[in-house]
């Protein structure tokens, strides 16, 4: 009885997993516009053993859908193509059931975003784009990337750097590349930031959209300046020498450096990465503007202390440039980041809002409690980059937000988010910045996302009216720290 139970269980365990994996089950277009597409790609892997079939597809009447074949054999793959017809303008929540023969329950696709512009009349959306068209161009669960750190003037092979991969404003983790200089991960399609360190090198980082034909990385890390030679060093010991020449001839440890890396991220199972022992603070990266704002008081507070006995609540409403100017991977991918690793400061006292500005403005997040922080984080990643810049409508929203959830005995802040000066329907954005400092004491600051210098001097003057500062972020070490600087300098309660 006990063996027949075993194998019973066995069974039915090896049923669970065995199964067609969908690559995902959940997309959010976000704001589609009219020059946009509105079509998404969900993957399907056979993981059974046998031949396995997509038997139908319950669509509503505004989506249609092609698939690449319904028949999918053993380890093979299959695609399903969805696209959105929808022909009024606003938001949209489609659940779709997909039935597949290794089950007899449907996996339901949910399919959400909003149409803020539509296409000229003339194009009615009836047709499916085919699979000649991106981003069909394989499936995301097959998907392996190579990263290479390599000395950026002679080339060779940087063997036991230390790489920090980011997606979305999240760090999927930090390894140690072989000795070959490589390290191989299985990890999802679209915008990734990557990060590189050597021992006797300047760090290497870039923002990088990979998929199938981008799926080779290569971080060129720059030596650092020799230090100067210290004279009289003090001989060796002979048999310490001899100890050191022993352990570099060891057998298994060279074994354990040539072997090769691969990764596998779970994406079921996310875990909070800390790179703040990875990412160094570049040599070149000027300090002196923002030291003269700096409390003395302030400076002698360990950088992560944000407690209540030396700082207000705040209440900080970020205006954020989603234009098509952001869309650069290591601008946005910069941008999450830095709010991401705001968010896990934040105390329950503190209210943080969102809006963004692009061609309109829009409220993503009204100001909530900082202790919500999971749906904050979700906003951050549905952040995506299109259209002109009205910079002076989302200054005049942010305010907006800022006024109804004032916190009447902390700090009350608004931070406007760009690469570049404010461009459509901006003229008039000097007059609520004044108007809301003076009336109701709520201040402003500006941050650049990898902004030019003509820019910056905009950037500049609209912090100053707004009895603020201008950050500047060009690094992954700028977004981890800048942004929280920024909020512990706003709500310090000077003496």
């Amino acid at each position: 009885m006990k063996i027949l139970l075993f194998l019973f269980t066995l069974f039915c365990s090896t049923l669970s997993i065995s199964q067609i994996v969908f690559d995902k089950t959940k997309h959010d277009f976000g704001e589609i516009n009219s020059n946009e597409p509105r079509f998404v790609d969900v993957y399907l892997k056979n993981k059974t053993g046998k031949d396995a079939f997509i038997l139908s597809v319950k669509k509503p009447m505004e989506v249609v859908y092609i698939q690449r074949n319904a028949l999918i054999a053993p380890d093979s793959s299959s695609v399903i193509r969805f696209q959105i017809n929808k022909k009024t303008k606003g938001k949209f929540n489609y659940k779709i059931p997909v039935y597949t023969s290794d089950k007899n329950e449907p996996t339901e696709i949910v399919l959400t975003g909003k149409i803020a512009s539509l296409p000229d009349q003339s194009n009615n959306f009836t047709a499916c784009p085919s699979f000649g068209q991106s981003p069909a161009q394989g499936n995301p669960l097959d998907f392996m990337l190579t990263v290479e750190t390599i000395d950026k003037v002679t080339g060779e092979k940087l063997g036991k750097s230390k790489v920090a991969i980011i997606q979305n404003g999240s760090a999927l983790g930090k390894w140690e590349t072989a000795s070959n200089g490589r390290l191989k991960l299985k990890i999802p399609l679209g915008i990734t930031y990557f990060y590189a360190t050597h021992s006797g090198y300047l760090p290497a980082e870039e923002g990088l959209y990979v998929n199938f034909k981008r799926n080779h990385v290569t971080l060129a890390l720059t030596k650092k300046k020799a230090s100067p030679v210290i004279p009289d060093t003090p001989e060796e010991p002979e048999e310490l020498i001899a100890e050191e020449i022993e352990s570099e001839n060891d057998p298994e440890e060279t074994i354990a450096e040539t072997e090769e890396r691969v990764i596998i991220i779970d994406e079921s199972e996310p875990e909070e990465v800390d790179l703040s022992d990875l990412i160094e603070e570049s040599p070149e990266v000027e300090t002196e503007e923002i030291e003269e704002f700096i409390p003395p008081a302030f400076k002698e507070l360990d950088p992560n202390n944000f407690d209540e006995a030396y700082f207000h609540p705040i209440n900080v409403v970020f205006v954020i440039d989603v234009s098509s100017s952001m869309r650069q991977a290591d601008r946005i991918e910069l941008l999450k980041y830095s709010l991401d690793q705001l968010v896990g400061m934040l105390r329950p006292q503190d209210k943080i809002g969102l809006v963004s500005y692009a061609s309109n403005a829009q409220v993503l997040l009204a100001p909530i409690s900082g202790d919500r922080k999971e749906e904050i984080t979700d906003e951050v990643k549905k952040l995506k980059a299109s259209g002109l810049t009205a910079g002076g409508a989302g200054i005049k929203l942010g305010y907006k937000q800022a006024r109804k959830n004032m916190i009447m005995d902390g700090q009350n802040h608004l931070i406007i988010i760009t690469d570049g000066a404010f461009n459509r329907n901006s003229g008039d954005y000097k007059k609520y910045i004044k108007k809301n400092l003076h009336k109701k004491n709520i201040t402003m600051s500006v941050v650049g996302i990898k902004s030019n210098e003509k820019s910056e001097a905009n950037m500049r003057e609209a912090a100053e009216l707004g009895n603020g500062r201008f950050i500047l972020i060009e690094k992954l070490a700028d977004a981890q720290t800048k942004l929280k600087q920024e909020i512990r300098l706003t709500s310090f309660k000077y003496d």
